[in-house]
């Protein structure tokens, strides 16, 4: 993900897809667009178009709907607190990864969106 500035505070900064198939995802983006791409293990791979980056997985569902948008925060709890005041719902708590923390939350329509802070 993006490293982290204070200019990207509460900005939507990484795009992810739940994707059958990462190979053949990384093979339609490059091949469509010369997406570049960077491989975090069997089940990730971060893409990069040159001005945004986002990634691939085979963690979740394919969503047909649309890819998850995740957020950028300098403070995850205080950003957590905040999406909860708003009268958001935590879908998937605080957890790490490579290079940060994150949660999920459903907005009160029930788009389901991410929230993540570096490391």
């Amino acid at each position: 993900m993006a490293e982290k500035t204070e200019n990207n505070d509460r900005r939507i900064d990484y795009v992810e897809f739940n994707v059958a198939d990462i190979a053949a995802a990384k093979a339609f983006y490059g091949s469509a667009f010369g997406w570049r791409f960077t491989d975090y293990g069997p089940n990730y791979c971060e893409f990069d178009d040159g001005r945004l980056k986002g990634g691939f997985t085979d963690f979740g569902p394919v969503r047909p709907g649309g890819p998850l948008v995740v957020v950028y925060a300098n403070d995850l709890e205080e950003v957590l607190t905040s999406v909860e005041r708003a009268g958001g719902t935590i879908c998937r708590p605080i957890t790490d990864f490579p290079g940060g923390r994150r949660f999920h939350f459903l907005d009160r329509d029930g788009y389901e969106l991410a929230v993540w802070a570096a490391a």
